[in-house]
């Protein structure tokens, strides 16, 4: 096309700067996915729980709202290292189907529609992309997991007073380190299946047997050989005990097996794997998924 009137200028206005321009993936994602009345539903709800436990902490420390509610401090949940890590449990179980919603279609979709040479093509490079895509799964899990923890840590902590946070400051580096962990799995986990199957409802239902197929493998490893080693290839399992050896809760001994093997009676004791090879398979996991973001991710695919 001839270009007659030579009027055009090279912009001189603000300019992104470069570390964060990865953000203006999630901010153009949010508007899509907040216009859902499902997801905000389900946001909502994530947010219950953590209410649930201020009240919790908040009737510790109030003995005339214990007396109108005809509550016993007998009857309530002591506010230590396992009140925290149930409180991460829950969350992370919520924000696991929150991330069903909102992962898988974020890559499938572009590469449904052959949308990334217009991203790439750009100063924006495959890691920004990457990194774009996971932190609209990472912004959202932060907002009902370490986030509210943190805030129910220093709530408690202002009610104990300075000395209980000083003797407790482990559990909060464990609620931040264990949710860290789980949000980044699930971003890799959803964003390298989402990169793989371009189906949405495909996707979905491939990262939900990711999870469940293999516990139901490792219970039956389990019970078949009277062992816990197939907690090792049980993604629940896994995180499981890391977060138990963050929160300090982590117990190797799970149970004794007591009975007859050819008409002698034998028993032994039922000891979990050790933590360093949790976190061994959590690393491999996360290497795999990179991996396939790496192969996936690219300007073009050549089809022979």
């Amino acid at each position: 096309m001839a270009v007659y009137e030579h009027t055009y200028r090279q912009y001189e206005g603000p300019t992104t700067p470069e570390w964060s321009r990865f953000l203006i993936i999630p901010r153009h994602a949010y508007r899509s996915i907040f216009g859902s009345k499902l997801f905000i539903a389900l946001f909502v709800a994530c947010f219950i729980y953590p209410l649930i436990a201020s009240i919790f902490i908040y009737l510790h420390h109030n003995v005339n709202a214990m007396a109108i509610m005809r509550v016993s401090f007998g009857d309530l949940v002591p506010i230590d290292a396992e009140f925290f890590q149930t409180f991460i449990t829950v969350q992370g179980i919520i924000g696991f189907f929150l991330n069903m919603l909102v992962g898988p279609p974020l890559i499938s979709r572009d590469l449904a529609n052959n949308a990334l040479p217009l991203y790439l093509c750009r100063p924006f490079s495959r890691a920004e992309y990457v990194i774009g895509k996971m932190s609209v799964v990472m912004i959202l899990l932060s907002l009902i997991m370490w986030i509210p923890g943190l805030l129910l840590f220093g709530f408690q902590a202002y009610l104990e007073g300075g000395g209980w946070l000083w003797q407790n400051l482990h559990i909060a580096l464990a609620i931040f380190v264990g949710s860290l962990v789980w949000i980044l799995l699930l971003a890799l986990l959803s964003q390298a299946v989402s990169a793989l199957v371009k189906w949405r409802m495909a996707a979905s239902a491939a990262l939900l047997a990711i999870f469940f197929i293999p516990s139901a493998f490792g219970e039956i490893i389990n019970n078949i050989f009277n062992t816990r080693g197939g907690h090792l290839i049980s993604l629940r399992a896994i995180i499981g005990n890391i977060w138990s050896g963050l929160f300090g809760t982590f117990v190797r001994q799970t149970g004794s097996f007591r009975g007859r093997i050819n008409g002698q009676r034998i028993s032994f004791t039922l000891i979990e794997p050790p933590l360093w090879s949790a976190w061994l398979a959590l690393i491999l996991i996360g290497a795999l998924c990179l991996y396939l973001l790496v192969r996936k991710v690219r300007a073009y695919e050549v089809v022979r």
